[in-house]
């Protein structure tokens, strides 16, 4: 974490009796630790928001630490498959496949230092650690950060055998959940305003970072910023641009990378490139990890910021975009429509087409782009700034921890 950040810095963004709240919570889980358990340290939605969380947990007094699974290759592609299964796409998943899933957790159970008074496990990949809990007790909490309302079902009954032996899980909105015999909690993801990802930039810096990629500084800039999968649907963006560009001069950038947990994202990144072809006006930026600032000079420099998923978690680059007062198009899937009010703090679609009619939309009326970004900005401070959901997890925290005493009260 940056050392010039501090939890007081928040206080111009969320207010002085807002941080003081934290501090109060924080206060009562003196003496405990909290560790997170998750499958890759860089890349992907979920990593990000721990490298935040953590260190602002931390000094707020609460102990909170960070480790990964490990596993060979074979294990995350299957991981890849699940984590398409449970978004409802079609996946050849075979019992041979389940195995490595429980051969690695129960390789990971052994190797891993339990040492936390609450194991916060974080989506599919080490869910069957809680195999775990009979030895060593503890409070475990699952933190699924991905939609699985609509599973395959063969695969959801299999993790579901995991799930229900944990004391709590947390979604991102009650809409992503399922049925189950424990506790639910419901906690959307959120950005850091201070990051470097977030932070105000200089046009200088956001100038150096177009020059950088060869940009045009002088054409409309749509932008789409995500990992290269499929269900992130980049060719789908690519033929929403070339309808736009038939009547509006702009430029499109893909923006993205991989994760050490996504073995197929170097496929689909070759697949795009190839749907690319030699148009001047289609940048795909192979961008490495940990590049925020680049991301972050992007996006404050983009004229819309799309999102046109297939099927999505939440999609903080919604969240990201929004805080960057930029009009958004994107699929109404996932956590997207908690984000985007359709037509308040961006345009929602449905299809190739309607993504190129709500670009139209905005390229020919600036001024109405403008107003949408408004809106999205402080829909975002209002409701995904990060101190939001550290407030949620100190909550749930202290929820599990004395249940025993509430309930004797």
């Amino acid at each position: 974490m940056n050392p010039k950040i501090n939890v007081k810095d928040y206080e111009p963004i969320v207010g002085k009796s807002y941080i003081e709240e934290l501090r109060m919570l924080a206060s009562r889980l003196s003496g405990k630790t909290v560790l997170n358990i998750n499958s890759t340290f860089v890349g992907g939605g979920v990593a990000e928001i721990l490298s935040r969380l953590v260190p602002l947990l931390n000094q707020l007094g609460v102990d909170v630490r960070w480790q990964i699974i490990s596993g060979e290759a074979r294990f995350f592609k299957v991981t890849k498959k699940l984590h398409n299964a449970l978004h409802g796409k079609a996946e050849s998943i075979s019992d041979d496949d389940f195995s490595v899933f429980l051969e690695t957790a129960e390789r990971n159970s052994r190797q891993i230092d339990f040492s936390g008074d609450i194991l916060f496990i974080h989506d599919p990949q080490p869910a069957a650690l809680i195999a775990k809990k009979s030895d060593i007790g503890k409070k475990w909490i699952w933190r699924c950060h991905i939609d699985i309302s609509r599973p395959d079902n063969r695969v959801w009954e299999f993790l579901r055998q995991f799930i229900t032996n944990y004391d709590a899980a947390v979604f991102s909105s009650p809409n992503f959940a399922q049925q189950l015999p424990i506790r639910q909690f419901f906690a959307p993801p959120s950005i850091d305003p201070l990051s470097d990802k977030n932070k105000e930039l200089s046009v200088e810096a956001v100038d150096a970072v177009l020059a950088k990629y060869g940009l045009n500084q002088g054409k409309p800039l749509i932008l789409q910023v995500s990992r290269f999968d499929r269900l992130k649907d980049p060719l789908g963006v690519i033929k929403a641009f070339e309808l736009v560009s038939k009547n509006f001069a702009c430029q499109l950038v893909l923006a993205g990378g991989t994760a050490s947990d996504d073995p197929e994202s170097g496929e689909v990144l070759q697949e795009v490139r190839e749907r690319a072809g030699d148009n001047p006006d289609i940048h795909v930026l192979d961008i490495p990890p940990e590049s925020d600032i680049d991301i972050n000079a992007l996006q404050r420099a983009a004229t819309i910021i799309m999102q046109k998923s297939l099927r999505e978690g939440f999609a903080l680059t919604i969240a990201e975009a929004l805080w960057k007062a930029k009009p958004v198009v994107a699929s109404a899937v996932g956590g997207i429509p908690l984000q985007v009010r359709n037509r308040l703090t961006g345009l929602l679609c449905h299809s190739v087409e309607g993504a190129a009619y709500a670009l139209r939309q905005i390229l020919a009326n600036p001024d109405y782009g403008q107003w949408l970004g408004r809106n999205g900005k402080e829909h975002v401070r209002q409701h995904f700034v990060i101190t939001r959901e550290i407030r949620d997890y100190l909550l749930i925290f202290l929820t599990l921890d004395h249940r025993e005493d509430v309930i004797s009260l």
